[in-house]
């Protein structure tokens, strides 16, 4: 049975991950469901040029703006397997932890959350004061996976493409779709890498301490 995931794309800068995230999970067969907010559409215009909507909504197989709240996606009895907000702004990050659903970015969001189905929001906000982390904390408790756009540096990328992939096939991967070949687990690099034939490469997978 194929997959149908919901991604939200809110203003926050990052519209790579965004669209990055929608190939990653066309090319894995999944059913995609997009929801732009408002402030998304400003940024993606800015970072992927005037064209940039219409190609994100030609890779997803059904698009809504963040006014449509009469969607299949506003409902718990539309069957889905999760969410994933890429980039997600702290503006949204709060409202998903308050279960303000008041658009259809952030009702889809809570509708995955009561519906005890995955939730993976990247947030893209640096630095963070207390506001922020409560959220965070807020909606890590509520089930959420939080997972801030960090690269793998063990994964030894040597292009803007290469970081960009790697995050959000780890992305997809905490939504419950397998990112294939797209992520570069820890052991598992190439030989060809730089840090894996100078001997300088990082000791250990993840934090190490």
């Amino acid at each position: 049975m194929h997959k149908r995931l919901i991604v939200g794309v809110t203003g926050a800068s990052g519209a790579v991950l965004a669209r990055e995230t929608l190939r990653q999970l066309a090319g894995r067969g999944v059913e995609i469901h997009l929801v732009v907010s408002r402030g998304a559409r400003i940024t993606i215009a800015h970072e992927l040029g005037p064209g940039g909507l219409a190609s994100l909504s030609g890779i997803a197989s059904h698009s809504y703006s963040e006014q449509e709240l009469a969607a299949p996606i506003a409902s718990g009895s539309f069957r889905t397997d999760g969410m994933i907000v890429v980039p997600c702004s702290m503006r949204s990050l709060a409202a998903m932890a308050h279960g303000l659903g008041d658009n259809l970015l952030t009702r889809a969001a809570d509708v995955v959350l009561k519906e005890k189905r995955r939730l993976v929001v990247a947030p893209r906000e640096a630095p963070l004061h207390e506001g922020h982390l409560d959220a965070m904390l807020r909606l890590a408790r509520l089930g959420a996976v939080i997972a801030p756009p960090v690269p793998p540096f063990y994964a030894a990328p040597t292009s803007v493409e290469d970081i960009v992939r790697e995050i959000v096939a780890r992305l997809i991967g905490w939504a419950g779709i397998d990112p294939g070949e797209a992520m570069t687990r820890w052991g598992e690099r190439h030989s060809s890498s730089p840090s894996s034939t100078s001997g300088g490469g990082i000791k250990g997978g993840g934090d190490a301490g």
